[in-house]
């Protein structure tokens, strides 16, 4: 677009429908350009081109379209795309899901401004995840250990405390080694403002406000806004990863709300609806999301992905953690029986999974005897829990003092080690000796799992 059509100011608004505007008889408009909009009243709003013909733009305006006509609203294409002023004072502050600080600080002086949509990112260029990330949550760093720039989510469910574990992990995680600068990016889209004000306090609170950057999209703001929240967010991760040398952890909550977003302006567009009315591109528009985590070649900084989504129903099967469950590498998933039972934070260990927790395990990153020691507790807890189902039915006199053995471990590992307070940050040495704990339960000879010299160096004598 040249200067003289960026000029151009547009009178011709042939509809406007939901969060969307038609803008007909215009010239030399591209796909995401940024638009800028005079209503009646002559106040200002912004907007984006979501789809453009010819002569035609489909326009979605971030502050939503009330008061907009067809005959007095005034249209401006600027030939830019959506773009955040970043900059390393970021750090430490709390801004609304469009970029705009709210906790009260100075507007920020950006270094540079940042496409919000990234840039494509060759996979020649992208190195395996590798290296710990220590969360000081037991069931994740033990049992599902996440490693630096995967992408890892958390499937919830409505009322379930995922607020607090996502509160909790942004507070206590950490990279392990000297010198290795760590950040936390935070994103919530959607939440009700006393959601947000938890947020906040909690992160003022405990101080690790100084090590984040905090985005929050209320219930209440437009629809749309929800769909920069992410983008922006993950724009700030990727400057403080690739250019400022950082290990950056996102945390994005809830991504259920964004994909209701994206369905309602799919609907707005009159577009064919897909699977439970979710648009079809679902799939990949959340892959440009998650697709952001990685390490990069000549880069030191690395950028982990911790998504957070309420599984509608808890429905497992529903497009938004299915279509998620494709794209990352593994799950992390809350049982509403362990919440019921007082167990907090209640990770069901069993459905959850790391794909790349052996790249983050073993000497030199947690400790020699981790995967062994993990999968023989794992495999025991499974046998413990298929036994509960045998004594609903036969009673626990019918078991043998082996399955005794068995039944009372998977008790002691749910309030042990699932179990641990909100405030509570558990290294991975302390984790790794509550499991050795545990394994005292069963008799030596059930210690198949695990070489004789670790049984050695590190089960403890009863």
């Amino acid at each position: 677009m040249d200067a003289l059509e960026k000029n151009i100011e547009y009178t011709s608004v042939s509809s406007v429908a939901g969060p969307l505007m038609v803008v007909e008889g215009i010239k030399g408009v591209a796909y995401g350009e940024i638009v800028n909009i005079t209503c009646p009243n002559g106040e200002k709003r912004t907007g984006q081109v979501l789809e453009a013909r010819e002569d035609i733009a489909v326009v979605q305006v971030f502050e939503g379209t009330t008061a907009l006509n067809t005959s007095e609203t005034r249209v401006r294409f600027t030939g830019e795309t959506a773009k955040i002023g970043v900059s390393p004072e970021m750090l430490g502050r709390i801004f609304n899901g469009a970029g705009k600080p709210i906790d009260g600080g100075p507007e920020i002086i950006p270094e540079k401004k940042l496409d919000i949509n990234g840039y494509p990112l060759n996979p020649v260029s992208r190195r395996n995840p590798n290296d710990f990330v220590q969360t000081g949550i037991s069931t994740i760093d033990g049992t599902n250990t996440l490693v630096r720039g995967q992408k890892l989510p958390i499937f919830s469910g409505s009322g379930l405390p995922h607020n607090l574990l996502a509160a909790q992990i942004a507070r206590q995680a950490k990279v392990r080694g000297e010198g290795e600068q760590f950040a936390v990016v935070f994103a919530a889209m959607g939440i009700t403002a006393e959601e947000a004000n938890y947020f906040m306090e909690e992160f003022k609170r405990t101080g690790a406000l100084e090590k984040a950057v905090v985005y929050i999209n209320l219930a209440d703001d437009p629809a749309i806004e929800r769909i920069l929240t992410p983008r922006i967010a993950l724009t700030t991760a990727e400057y403080l990863a690739y250019e400022k040398g950082m290990h950056v952890l996102v945390i994005l909550t809830d991504i259920t709300n964004y994909c209701e977003a994206l369905r309602e302006i799919a609907a707005a567009r009159n577009e064919v609806p897909g699977r439970r009315g979710y648009p079809g591109y679902m799939y990949t528009d959340l892959a440009t999301l998650y697709e952001r985590a990685g390490r990069v070649k000549g880069r030191e900084g690395t950028v982990t992905q911790i998504p957070i989504l309420t599984m509608p129903h808890d429905d497992i099967t529903h497009p938004i953690p299915d279509l998620t469950g494709y794209i990352t590498e593994g799950q992390i998933v809350l049982s509403r029986e362990l919440n019921r039972k007082g167990i907090y934070p209640p990770v069901d260990v069993l459905p959850s999974l790391s794909r790349l927790a052996g790249n983050g395990q073993g000497e030199g990153k947690t400790r020699e005897d981790h995967s062994k020691v993990i999968s023989q507790v794992y495999a025991a807890y499974a046998e413990g829990r298929s036994l509960r189902d045998l004594v609903a039915v036969v009673g626990e006199e019918a078991l043998t003092e082996r399955d005794r053995a068995y039944l009372k471990l998977a008790e002691e590992f749910e309030k042990k080690f699932v179990q641990q307070g909100k405030d509570e940050d558990r290294s991975i040495e302390e984790t790794l000796d509550i499991v050795w704990e545990l394994l005292t339960i069963l008799p030596r000879e059930e210690l198949k799992r695990v070489p004789d010299e670790l049984i050695e160096k590190y089960l403890p004598k009863k």
